[in-house]
């Protein structure tokens, strides 16, 4: 079995694709546009699994079951964090250490939280 899809459910989907389009560096599909239903990120590698945004009439409520750990190939961890919220994210968790471990808790511009890990 391969994973497809993480699909995250959201009110806009497009915009949320653009939020993480900034993200990750991968494109919105061509034949996505704004108003979709559904809008996917496509990675680099078609072996990657993909990102789905698919509209649903609820808003977040509580905390994410599942999430994603991100790490910094092109930057440090504090410089990520500080260009993700200038696109939108806000912190959620800061547990960054004196020393320079650990990572950040951020939330999409809906609410959906993801961490940025300490770069390798």
């Amino acid at each position: 079995m391969r994973i497809q899809h993480i699909t995250i459910d959201c009110a806009s989907p497009y915009e949320l694709a653009r939020f993480w389009s900034t993200v990750t560096g991968w494109p919105i599909s061509a034949v996505d546009e704004p108003g979709d239903e559904e809008v996917l990120l496509e990675p680099p590698d078609p072996a990657m699994t993909e990102l789905l945004f698919i509209r649903v009439p609820e808003g977040k409520a509580g905390k994410n079951r599942v999430h994603l750990d991100l790490v910094p190939t092109e930057r440090t961890r504090d410089e990520e964090v500080a260009r993700l919220t200038a696109a939108g994210a806000t912190v959620a968790a800061d547990h960054r250490t004196p020393e320079g471990r650990g990572w950040v808790v951020l939330a999409d511009p809906e609410g959906n939280e993801f961490c940025v890990e300490q770069e390798r």
